[in-house]
């Protein structure tokens, strides 16, 4: 239990033991590791599904949780201190973190595609530590300076619109297109607004619920579907129909990782039009090959972030061209962190914040 005492704490943190036990833990202040790096005392955190599922599984795929570590990777917070070489930054300053560091020395980071990086040190993935604490470190290149009209608030929800900014980019979305979002979570939606501000002029959002379509359809998407019990090809055939998409649509975007929704995708997508996957769910699942081959279609995956796409989710965000607090549905103490995580896994609401350790006491 985190309690007032934490005062006289150096970095209270919010730790996983394994899974469904976490426990507040008093942790030595993170070292600066480089005379290129930041000390930044967090103030917000959203919550993700990942972190939920290391929560409450423990694992995620191969990554599994051997030993205790610090949740939490979508995070704003004021930079405390920084390394004799930093020149971007100074103490003071609002910052939002990009949670991964590669190792910059390896062909996929040489080419520019570091999210791809083997040896990714990425936060709240095991075995590193996340940033539900009240210090966390990161090289200075991965910290990005809030404009003054932006919230800390707002820079929390800069992580996972990066992550739909990286979908939108690999689906090579033009001005005119027809784009279908499937899943109307976090990161759907804000595929959505992406997808907008890109320049496309029909953008149909999937969901199953409707509360999640009816907030769709005041945020970003211009049609909502909600899918049938029918077979993938009957579905597709409907919502093409019901949403006068032709022969299809020119981009399909899962981020729902759900085998019925793959399904239907790869059936509602144009001849030639693109397919990304931005989704996770089981790790196999029965996809219609043929359709895919016999329309050409183009199928990308989509894993996290990448160059540029951070500070064009600022500038989106800075600029009013996307906004983010509408999608901020509750907000939590630290000490309630574990309230936000059951919330998540109960499926209500948007997104929920936990506040920073200062916050509480």
């Amino acid at each position: 239990m985190f309690s007032s005492s934490a005062k006289a704490q150096q970095n209270p943190s919010f730790v996983l033991e394994k899974a469904n036990h976490v426990k507040y833990e008093d942790r030595p202040v993170p070292e600066l590791k480089s005379d290129s790096d930041v000390l930044v005392n967090i103030k917000q955190t959203g919550i993700c599904g990942s972190d939920v599922h290391y929560w409450h599984s423990g694992a995620i795929g191969s990554f599994v949780v051997r030993a205790p570590m610090v949740l939490g990777h979508e995070s704003s917070g004021i930079v405390s201190k920084v390394g004799s070489a930093v020149k971007s930054l100074k103490e003071g300053d609002r910052v939002c973190l990009e949670p991964g560091v590669p190792c910059r020395s390896c062909d996929q980071c040489k080419s520019g595609h570091y999210n791809l990086c083997n040896e990714m040190a990425f936060a709240a993935t095991p075995p590193f530590d996340g940033t539900l604490a009240k210090y966390y470190t990161l090289p200075e290149d991965f910290c990005y300076k809030l404009p003054d009209h932006m919230s800390l608030e707002e820079g929390a929800l800069i992580e996972p619109l990066s992550v739909a900014v990286h979908i939108v980019k690999q689906s090579n979305v033009r001005p005119g297109n027809s784009v279908v979002v499937f899943g109307a979570g976090p990161v759907g939606l804000l595929c959505c607004a992406v997808a907008k501000a890109f320049g496309a002029a029909k953008i149909i959002s999937v969901d199953i619920n409707q509360e999640r379509l009816d907030f769709a359809g005041t945020y970003a998407a211009t049609g909502m579907f909600m899918p049938s019990k029918t077979p993938a090809p009957e579905t597709a055939a409907r919502m093409k129909q019901e949403h006068d998409l032709g022969d299809g649509a020119d981009v399909i975007i899962d981020a729902s990782g759900a085998e019925p929704s793959i399904q239907t995708a790869v059936h509602v997508v144009r001849p030639g039009g693109t397919y990304v996957q931005g989704g996770m769910g089981k790790p196999e699942v029965t996809f219609p090959i043929t359709e895919m081959c016999v329309k050409e279609v183009n199928v990308r995956g989509s894993f996290r972030y990448g160059s540029g796409d951070y500070r064009l989710a600022v500038e989106l965000v800075s600029t009013g061209k996307i906004g983010v607090k509408e999608l901020i549905s509750k907000k939590v103490k630290f000490g309630d962190a574990e309230e936000a995580f059951h919330d998540v896994k109960a499926g209500k609401g948007i997104k929920i914040l936990i506040g920073g350790v200062e916050d509480e006491i």
